[in-house]
């Protein structure tokens, strides 16, 4: 069966995964693009986000590009898709990556208010599922044609997916910055007794990387 990830997910030293206060000035927080200085200058960041050919090899752009492979399908939730909230009041919000955002697969966003799909351009479809995480997955997994599918967060979204026992594995980079607000991504969740550990864990200048897994 094809893995649930989480991938490059990244937290503040003081373990906050997002910043206070999101907006459409702070789409990740006050503070939270300050988490991204170890992927932002890599080879696959600068060539998806950007279309930029270039950037930094090395072992975050080692992380960066691993997060891309083998993926078929994304699920995410309702404020990373946006800072709308609420019932949606028209269809004009469409995410923040323009008209060809990255994920370039079939996207499953959480929600309570019902919304049909948004086709993009590059073979992005975001799907808005108001049945839980479990249907969400099990939609993804049926569009992934046996590929992963990827968790793209927020907070919430990846601590329903463990406390469900239902991620396989995580990518987290640790960043040396410090938040002091905002969402901690492992906030009353028990790793250890959910039946995770930590497998791998490597430095670069930019960031810690660790890798944990269900046993």
């Amino acid at each position: 069966m094809s893995k649930l990830r989480v991938e490059s997910f990244t937290i503040s030293l003081d373990g906050f995964g997002a910043g206070p206060h999101q907006d459409l000035n702070n789409p990740l927080g006050v503070g939270g693009t300050s988490l991204h200085g170890w992927a932002l200058p890599t080879r696959t960041f600068q060539k998806n986000l950007f279309g930029v050919e270039g950037g930094e090899d090395g072992i975050d752009e080692d992380y960066a590009a691993r997060g891309f492979q083998n993926v078929g399908a994304w699920i995410m939730g309702r404020n990373m898709f946006g800072p709308v909230r609420g019932p949606w009041p028209d269809e004009s919000w469409r995410g923040w990556w323009g008209d060809n955002p990255v994920y370039q697969v079939p996207v499953f966003v959480l929600t309570h208010h019902a919304r049909p799909p948004l086709v993009m351009e590059g073979g992005t479809t975001f799907h808005f599922v108001t049945e839980g995480p479990v249907a969400a997955l099990e939609r993804a997994r049926a569009a992934a044609g046996g590929k992963d599918v990827r968790v793209g967060g927020g907070v919430n979204v990846i601590q329903q997916y463990l406390r469900l026992c239902l991620i396989d594995e995580m990518h987290i980079a640790i960043s040396p910055v410090l938040l002091g607000a905002g969402e901690r991504l492992f906030e009353g969740v028990n790793l250890p007794g959910l039946g995770y550990a930590c497998t791998r864990s490597e430095a670069s200048p930019r960031a810690t990387h660790v890798m944990i897994s269900r046993q």
